[in-house]
């Protein structure tokens, strides 16, 4: 089944924890999940849920690596840092699903990763049981 989402961003940069509404609706038993989101300036990923430091950290530390301003980019809408980030973090994680719960470690959760925000973004979930 495929289902969609829209999530309200309110800062430039945002790490959200999406990994409860996936499993809220979650409607298989066994098999996977595929976490999706349309936009090239956002992305997706699984990383640790327990500190938020790592989630300020990891946005510092893109910031550092993928300057917001810099003076040789060319793109007229100003976001080619957000379009670096998003190719490094990938607009999709594919995870396993069993006995209705996403297979995660217990330190993981799954992210939106907003790289141009604020902005409200989609989020397709496409479970295949099996």
């Amino acid at each position: 089944m495929l289902k969609c989402y829209e999530i309200k961003t309110d800062r430039r940069m945002q790490m959200v924890d999406i990994t409860s509404m996936i499993e809220h609706d979650l409607d298989i038993q066994e098999g996977i999940c595929v976490v999706y989101t349309p936009h090239t300036t956002c992305g997706i990923t699984v990383n640790e849920n327990c500190d938020p430091a790592v989630m300020n950290d990891m946005i510092y530390g893109f910031e550092k690596a993928f300057p917001t301003m810099d003076p040789y980019y060319h793109h007229a809408e100003g976001n080619s840092h957000a379009h670096m980030k998003s190719s490094v973090f990938g607009c999709s994680q594919t995870m396993i699903v069993h006995e209705n719960k996403l297979l995660l470690g217990i330190w993981q959760g799954v992210y939106l990763c907003e790289l141009d925000g604020p902005r409200t973004r989609k989020v397709w979930i496409k479970t295949m049981e099996g």
